[in-house]
């Protein structure tokens, strides 16, 4: 996705991948490497917040990272996931009730934005260790165990569930409840049909993956990346040409 915009417009940078085994390792491990800016992703996206000198943005309001720019030896961090998500989901219409599944780095990123549209949110978890900041934002909360159903317009897994074959983020006599009450269901995992996802075909619901947010999320990590240096749809438009590769 970045390569296709530092080659489409001649930008003098590379983006490549470390994998990350200790999240406290993270500051050090960005400025060893000799880094301009990066990308944060699950399960890290909390420890970058901790690891910057500032927090700028929306990540100040959900204690969530997942862009860090190397700022004069200063390591700045950004949050990009919300409002990728929002540009993935304006196609659809009327979501005013929305059933958030996992209480992770995205899942605060997302319930915090949608609540800032004065969108309902439910958040729904494994257990309840997570679920506290949810409350203190004002949603609903609720385990597997205590889970009421009520109706939703979208429904969106933020868990890593998917990422291995036959994984649901929760059991799947429970999902199959919460999908007979949407209208919409969207899973942040991209690039594959997951089970989460497979279930909503199944059930003739419109659905989306990732794809869309990553794209949404990567434009805006792009500007940071080259300070501003081209206009948002140059990035956009090149951006979009890795999803046909």
């Amino acid at each position: 996705m970045h390569n296709s915009v530092f080659k489409a417009l001649a930008y003098d940078a590379c983006y490549t991948r470390t994998h990350l085994l200790d999240g406290a390792k993270l500051k050090a491990t960005f400025f060893d490497l000799g880094l301009s800016g990066a990308n944060v992703t699950v399960p890290h996206k909390e420890a970058a917040f901790q690891a910057c000198d500032a927090v700028r943005g929306f990540a100040k309001t959900v204690g969530v990272v997942n862009t860090l720019i190397n700022e004069n030896g200063k390591l700045i961090g950004y949050n990009t996931d919300a409002d990728g998500f929002m540009y993935a989901i304006s196609e659809f219409n009327s979501i005013q009730n929305i059933l958030i599944i996992g209480a992770g780095g995205t899942a605060k990123a997302l319930a915090a934005k949608f609540k800032e549209e004065n969108i309902d949110v439910t958040v729904l978890n494994r257990s309840e260790g997570r679920l506290p900041y949810f409350k203190e934002l004002g949603c609903q909360t609720y385990s597997w165990e205590n889970f009421e159903l009520s109706k939703y317009d979208l429904v969106v897994n933020t868990t890593s569930a998917g990422l291995k074959d036959e994984e649901f983020p929760c059991p799947k006599e429970l999902l199959v409840n919460i999908f007979d009450a949407t209208s919409y269901v969207a899973d942040a995992i991209y690039g594959k049909l997951t089970p989460f996802l497979s279930l909503a075909k199944e059930k003739n619901i419109i659905y989306k993956d990732g794809a869309d947010m990553l794209l949404g999320q990567g434009v805006l990590a792009n500007e940071l990346f080259v300070n501003f240096a081209f206009p948002k749809e140059s990035i956009k438009k090149a951006m979009s040409h890795s999803f046909e590769i």
